[in-house]
C-alpha cells in the first residue's frame, strides 16, 4: 500500500489562507470579515505611521516646585510662558478627587481607548439636525491632547485631536492620562493645573482638597472668564451646588457627603505663592526638575528665620548687617534649615546674597580637624605641650588673636583659647598637602581650586570656604569621625557608617571633650539663659580684618553654623565669633533642642587614660614630680617618656658646665636642669621670667661645636626685601642661641657690624643688591644667610 504523501508547512498555511466556506451566508460572513481585519491592519499601519512622521507634543514645562519634608510647597517659579503650572504627583491625586473629576468630566474613561465612539456620534448627530454645534463630546483624553496642542474649533481639528487622543491612550497609562489633564487644566488667568489652583486659592496640596473644593475647581475650567475664584465666589457655588446636587442623584457619593459638602462656604480667593527658603530654593532651582523634594522641616525653619531677623535688628547698632545659618541633622545628614541672610527682600544690605554660599575667610574654625588629624598621627594628645613663641617660617610670622605670646601650653589650652602660633606649628608637624587632603574630601571647593598656593596660614583662615562646608565638615565629629555630605534633597537613606573616613572615634571624642567645656575665653559674657540650654560643643571664629565672625556648635542631634558680618565685607572692630556669632548659636539651640536631656558622646574602645608628665604631656620618667591624667590612643600615641630634665657635669661653684670632651677627672659634681630650647630661653628673657639656666661652658674646651650654632630669625633666609627710598626702615638682626651662649657677633657682608647680648636686637641699614648677614656666638659657631635688597619709590 502506498504511503500518503506529507504535507509541508507552505502548503498548509496556503490551505488555510485559500479556505472557503462551502454555504452561501458564510461565504458572504467571511467576506466581510477579510475586510474588516484588512481594515484594522491597514488603520494600524496608518495610525503608527503618522505616529512616527506627527510624534506626540507632549514635552510640557512645569513651574519648578521646591517642597518640605513633609511635601508642602516652600517656593515655586514661573515658567518661561509666565505661567503658574505647578506638576500634581500620581500620589497627590487622591481617590475623592479622581472620583470627583472622573464622574464630572468623563464617566466612561476608565472604559474608551481615547475617544468615546457613542459620544462622539450623538454629538455629530444632533450637530447635523440643529445645524450648530450642541456637544463636543470630549473625553479627558481628548482634552489632554487639545491642551497640548491648541487649535481652533473646526471638524478637521477635531479629527486631528482624536488622532492625538489615540496617542496618549498608546504612550501613557489611564492614570497619567489623568495626571496629565490635572496639570493642564486652565484655571483663568495665568494658572494651569490642580495643584496650582489649589495652593494660590486654598493654600494646600491637591490630596488635602474637600469634595467642595474639588468641586468648585472643576467647574472653572469650562467658564474660566465668568467664574474667577474669588470674584464670582456665589456663581461659583450655584454651580457647584448643581452638580453636588447632581453626584447626589446618581449616588456616587453618600447623603451625608453630599450635606457636608452643600454646606461649606467658599471664601477662597487668589492668594500667592509660598515664597519661603528663597536662597536654598535658587541654589537648587540651577540644578532643574519640576519638584524639588527638600530636607527642610518648615517650623524649624520659620523660627530660625525669625531669630535671624530679630539678632540682626540688634546687631545694626553695631553697624553689622546680616547673618546667616544651617541647621544639619546628625542622624540622617539632612539639611533641616537654610537661612541665607537676615532678610532676603533687604535691598540696602544686599539680602538676596547667599551668606550660607558665599566664600569667605573661615577664621579659627578649622583649627579643630587640625588636631584631631594630630592626634591621629601620634603628634600630640590633649595634653601634650606646645611653645607659643615667636616663630618664622620662611618669612611668614603668625600671631596670636591678643599679640601675646604665652609660652608652655597644652593642646587642649591651645584650642579652648584658639591660639595660632601652636596652631601653625601643628601644621608645620602634620604637614600641609595631608591637611589640604582631608580638606578636599570634606568638599572645600575652594580650597581645592587653591591647593598649590596655600600656605601655613591656611589654618589661621587663609583660604577660601563657606558656611555650607564648615557646617557638613562639623558633622564629622558628631558621626564618629566620618563625613557625609549634607543632603539638601530627599535621596536614599544614608546606612550608619557610611561616608568618609576622617578621624578615628578616639580622636573626634577627645576633641569634642575639649570644645564641649565652658569655662572658655570664647564663652560670650553677656549670655545667661544657659540653664536649659543642651550641651553642645563648639567652635568660634574670625577672619582678619574682622570681616566674618563664626560659630559652629554641635551635639548628637543636630550640627548648627553660624555666619555674621556684611557683604560689603565691612570689617568692624567689635566683630567677633565669640560675642557676635555665637549668642546666635545658642538661642537657635535653645529654641530646637530646649531643655534637652539627650546623652553626650562616650568614650570609644579606640580611647584610653594615662598618667602623663604635666610638663611635657608625655610618659613620666624617673624625675617626673607633677603628673595629670591624660586621653591617647593605645599603640598610635607617642610612647616616649619625658625628656624634660638631663643631667649635667658642672664645677664645684656651679658656675662652669663641662662636656664630655672637657670633663676633668675629678672636683666636679652632676646636677639636673630642665631642657629650655632656645627660643623658650628668649620668652624667658623678655618678660624677667626667672628660670634655672645652665652655666656657662667651659671656656677652656677646645671642642669644636658642629650643633648648636645660632639660628638667623630676622631677617629670613633667602626673602626679598623693598625698601622705600623716600621712608627707608632699617632691618632687624635677631636669632635663638642655645642656654650656654651670652655673647653674639654680627657680620653684613662679611664686615664686622657689632657685637650684643645674644637675646637682644639689633638694627642696620642695608646696602641695595644681594646682601650676606653672619651670626657668631661666643663658642665660635657660625651662622651666614642670604638676602637680596631692593630700594624702590613709594
Amino acid at each position: 500500500m502506498k504511503t500518503p504523501k506529507r504535507k509541508t508547512i507552505p502548503q498548509f498555511i496556503n490551505r488555510i489562507i485559500t479556505w472557503r466556506p462551502r454555504h452561501r451566508y458564510a461565504q458572504v460572513a467571511f467576506k466581510w470579515s477579510k475586510r474588516l481585519l484588512l481594515s484594522i491592519f491597514i488603520a494600524l499601519i496608518l495610525f503608527f505611521s503618522l505616529n512616527w512622521v506627527f510624534p506626540l507634543p507632549d514635552r510640557i514645562e512645569y513651574s519648578t516646585i521646591i517642597t518640605d519634608s513633609k511635601g508642602e510647597v516652600l517656593h515655586a517659579f514661573l515658567t518661561k510662558d509666565e505661567k503658574w503650572r505647578m506638576k500634581t504627583e500620581l500620589e497627590e491625586i487622591s481617590p475623592l478627587l479622581r472620583k470627583t473629576i472622573i464622574e464630572k468630566e468623563d464617566k466612561y474613561f476608565y472604559r474608551h481607548p481615547g475617544i468615546n465612539a457613542l459620544a462622539v456620534g450623538r454629538a455629530f448627530v444632533k450637530n447635523i439636525f440643529r445645524w450648530k454645534r450642541t456637544s463636543g463630546a470630549s473625553t479627558i483624553t481628548m482634552q489632554v491632547a487639545r491642551a497640548l496642542e491648541p487649535k481652533g474649533r473646526t471638524y478637521f481639528n477635531k479629527i486631528v485631536e482624536m488622532f492625538r487622543a489615540l496617542q496618549l491612550e498608546h504612550k501613557y497609562s489611564k492614570n497619567e492620562i489623568l495626571q496629565l489633564y490635572l496639570n493642564l487644566v486652565p484655571y483663568g488667568g495665568n494658572i494651569e493645573g490642580v495643584k496650582s489652583a489649589a495652593i494660590l486659592y486654598f493654600k494646600k496640596n491637591p490630596d488635602h482638597l474637600s469634595l467642595a473644593e474639588i468641586t468648585a475647581l472643576s467647574i472653572i475650567p469650562n467658564r474660566p472668564s465668568s467664574l474667577v475664584m474669588g470674584k464670582h465666589n456665589d456663581r461659583i457655588v450655584q454651580e457647584r451646588n448643581r452638580w453636588l446636587q447632581r453626584f447626589a442623584k446618581d449616588n456616587v457619593f453618600t447623603q451625608k457627603e453630599i450635606a457636608d459638602a452643600l454646606s461649606e462656604p467658599l471664601n477662597a480667593i487668589r492668594g500667592t505663592v509660598p515664597q519661603l527658603i528663597p536662597h536654598l530654593a535658587w541654589k537648587l532651582k540651577q540644578q532643574g526638575g519640576d519638584i524639588i523634594k527638600t530636607n527642610i522641616e518648615q517650623n524649624t525653619q520659620l523660627k530660625t528665620e525669625k531669630l535671624v531677623a530679630d539678632y540682626a535688628r540688634i546687631l545694626t547698632l553695631k553697624n553689622i548687617r546680616n547673618a546667616a545659618v544651617i541647621i544639619i541633622d546628625n542622624q540622617t545628614h539632612n539639611v533641616i534649615t537654610y537661612v541665607g541672610s537676615a532678610n532676603f527682600t533687604d535691598t540696602i544690605d544686599a539680602g538676596q546674597v547667599n551668606g550660607a554660599k558665599a566664600i569667605r575667610q573661615p577664621g579659627s574654625t578649622l583649627k579643630p580637624l587640625l588636631y584631631g588629624l594630630c592626634i591621629d598621627e601620634g603628634l600630640m594628645t590633649p595634653k601634650a605641650i606646645i611653645t607659643d613663641v615667636a616663630v618664622n617660617y620662611g618669612g611668614y610670622a603668625p600671631e596670636n588673636y591678643d599679640k601675646q605670646f604665652n609660652g608652655y601650653v597644652t593642646m587642649e589650652y591651645a584650642l579652648e583659647h584658639s591660639l595660632n602660633i601652636p596652631a601653625v606649628k601643628s601644621l608645620q608637624g602634620l604637614g600641609l598637602e595631608p591637611f589640604i587632603d582631608k580638606l578636599t574630601v570634606c568638599n572645600f571647593q575652594q580650597v581645592k581650586k587653591d591647593k598649590r598656593k596655600l600656605g601655613l596660614s591656611l589654618i589661621l583662615g587663609g583660604c577660601g570656604a563657606t558656611l555650607e562646608e564648615l557646617t557638613g565638615m562639623y558633622t564629622i565629629f558628631a558621626n564618629n569621625g566620618r563625613y557625609v555630605s549634607p543632603r539638601y534633597t530627599q535621596e536614599a537613606f544614608h546606612q550608619p557608617g557610611e561616608g568618609e573616613k576622617i578621624l578615628t572615634p578616639a580622636a573626634t571624642f577627645m576633641i569634642n571633650e575639649i570644645l564641649s567645656k565652658v569655662n572658655r575665653p570664647d564663652f560670650p559674657l553677656n549670655w545667661q539663659s544657659t540653664e536649659h540650654m543642651p550641651k553642645i560643643a563648639w567652635k568660634t571664629g574670625t577672619s582678619y580684618g574682622r570681616r566674618d565672625a563664626w560659630s559652629i556648635g554641635y551635639n548628637k542631634k543636630y550640627t548648627v553654623g553660624i555666619w555674621t558680618g556684611n557683604f560689603s565685607a565691612l570689617g568692624i572692630p567689635e566683630l567677633s565669633g565669640a560675642n557676635i556669632a555665637t549668642p546666635l548659636l545658642f538661642k537657635i539651640f535653645n529654641t530646637i533642642d530646649y531643655d534637652s536631656d539627650q546623652e553626650w558622646f562616650s568614650q570609644p574602645t579606640d580611647c584610653d587614660m594615662r598618667i602623663v608628665c604635666s610638663e611635657t604631656g608625655m610618659p613620666p620618667g624617673e624625675h617626673c614630680e607633677n603628673t595629670v591624667s591624660d586621653y591617647f590612643i593605645p599603640l598610635i600615641s607617642s610612647t616616649q617618656l619625658c625628656n624634660n630634665m638631663q643631667e649635667i657635669a658642672i664645677s664645684a661653684n656651679e658656675k662652669i658646665s663641662y662636656c664630655k670632651t672637657c670633663q676633668p677627672a675629678g672636683g666636679y659634681k652632676k646636677k639636673w636642669y630642665r631642657t629650655v630650647t632656645p627660643d623658650m630661653q628668649r620668652y624667658f628673657d623678655e618678660r624677667h621670667i626667672v628660670y634655672e639656666k645652665m652655666p656657662e661652658h667651659n671656656p677652656a674646651c677646645e671642642r669644636v661645636f658642629k650643633d648648636g650654632g645660632p639660628a638667623i630669625t630676622s631677617p629670613r633666609s633667602g626673602t626679598e626685601y623693598f625698601i622705600s627710598k623716600k621712608h627707608p626702615e632699617p632691618l632687624q638682626l635677631s636669632c635663638n642661641v642655645g642656654n650656654d651662649v651670652h655673647k653674639v657677633y654680627w657680620y653684613v657682608n662679611n664686615q664686622f657690624y657689632k657685637a650684643d647680648e645674644a637675646h637682644n636686637r639689633q638694627f642696620f641699614m642695608p646696602e641695595e643688591g644681594p646682601v650676606k648677614i653672619s651670626c657668631t656666638d661666643d663658642k665660635g659657631r657660625n651662622r651666614d644667610i642670604w638676602i637680596r635688597v631692593k630700594y624702590v619709590d613709594l
